[in-house]
């Protein structure tokens, strides 16, 4: 059966689409500039423009100095078509960005919630838009979507936040629902791991990497997981959640211990490890400050702290290594961080020595909060792919000829 021919509407819708897609990567171009890139004529680039600066999306941006002859108009993104934000939630804080369309920051702001308080997260939530919305003169439910990172899971099937109990009162059934509702805006709850596997391939160690693994070592410890350069995050949301890992000497779920941790978390958790540096001397106020006072010092009891902390991280990294077969292994988070270049080897070394592929393992180098990093690259993405999905083929193209 012969293809049916490709009517001219979906052409220049496509051809828009693309358009439009060069000034959000490149910026500023010239009607004749755009038509050598998407290999059109300089009247179809100027139907293109004028569909697109009708519809909002694109604006006139002034002329380039400098050229022979009359000055070629230039044209942009109009950056104030959307505005999305994304959002860092803790135990302590909410931190809060909101960006236009191209991606730029226009507003933050940093909500301090103490530890332990039960207030209710949507109204937390609010306050925090509000508080960032406003530099930009825009309301939260201006937003076409709102991005939440969180030390935690949303199971899809009931809405509700799992391994998250450090965060009290957003232990709910339908969250999103309840989120989005007070917002006005649409919610998308993310594992903060997994958003730091999005900040690690968009702008940081793995930029060539289409499957690795970020082992975030903090107060929790947690993975995220990137595969075919897509986040896997499992059937109920969990997937990476390593904490209750069993791992040879770490008490089982089902087992009381004095810590209230079980699996990884009880073996290779910061204060696990805090304890391990206390015990050889290099006592501080938390775990990330004895990693560097035993880092500073270099004598034998560091490095005998050093190397169980490694061997303990190993011994959780080589599960995950035999199962899914990593090109990568990122460490992350303020532990790891605060371990620097002698605990990435060492913890290597233990790696290649317990399994039989061989993954690097490399410290991250975001230099941002690398959650809302992530965060921002996601909504962004998601928000750009749906302006460009509105864009239609709009009408015939006019006669004639521009420069």
């Amino acid at each position: 059966m012969p293809t049916p021919p490709t009517g001219t509407s979906v052409v220049r819708a496509i051809n828009a689409r693309a358009a439009l897609r060069l000034l959000l990567d490149l910026g500023p171009l010239s009607r004749p500039e755009i038509a050598a890139r998407l290999g059109v004529s300089k009247p179809t680039a100027s139907h293109l423009l004028a569909q697109l600066r009708d519809s909002g999306l694109v604006k006139s941006d002034g002329s380039r100095d400098g050229t022979v002859g009359r000055a070629a108009e230039l044209f942009s993104v109009n950056e104030k078509a959307a505005y999305t934000a994304a959002m860092n939630v803790t135990p302590e804080r909410i931190t809060t960005a909101v960006v236009d369309l191209t991606g730029a920051r226009v507003g933050t702001f940093e909500l301090t919630t103490p530890d332990g308080d039960p207030s209710d997260p949507a109204e937390q939530v609010l306050a925090a838009l509000r508080g960032a919305c406003g530099p930009a003169g825009i309301r939260p439910s201006d937003l076409r979507l709102v991005v939440i990172g969180i030390q935690g899971a949303i199971d899809p099937t009931s809405d509700r936040l799992r391994f998250a109990s450090h965060l009290p009162g957003w232990q709910r059934s339908g969250l999103t629902a309840l989120l989005q509702e007070r917002v006005g805006a649409p919610v998308s709850i993310e594992n903060d791991v997994n958003l730091v596997a999005i900040a690690e391939r968009s702008h940081g160690v793995a930029t060539e990497n289409d499957s690795f693994a970020v082992l975030w070592v903090s107060d929790g410890i947690g993975m995220g997981l990137m595969l075919g350069g897509r986040i896997h995050r499992g059937l109920t949301g969990g997937a990476g959640e390593i904490s209750d890992l069993p791992l040879p000497g770490a008490p089982t779920a089902r087992d009381t211990n004095e810590f209230g941790a079980s699996g990884m978390q009880a073996l290779a958790g910061a204060p696990a490890l805090g304890r391990i540096l206390d015990a050889n001397g290099f006592a501080a106020d938390t775990p990330a400050a004895a990693m560097r006072a035993a880092i500073a010092d270099g004598g034998d009891r560091s490095s005998a702290a050093l190397d169980e902390i490694a061997s303990r991280l190993a011994l959780g990294l080589s599960a995950v290594v035999a199962i899914i077969d990593p090109e990568l292994i990122i460490l992350a988070g303020d532990f790891a961080l605060a371990g620097g270049e002698r605990l990435r080897s060492l913890v290597q070394h233990h790696l290649h020595a317990a399994v039989v592929a061989r993954p690097p393992v490399l410290l991250s180098a975001l230099e941002e909060d690398p959650v809302l990093g992530g965060a921002l690259r996601l909504t962004v993405e998601r928000v750009q792919d749906e302006v460009l999905s509105t864009v239609s083929g709009g009408q015939s193209k006019p006669s004639g000829d521009e420069d």
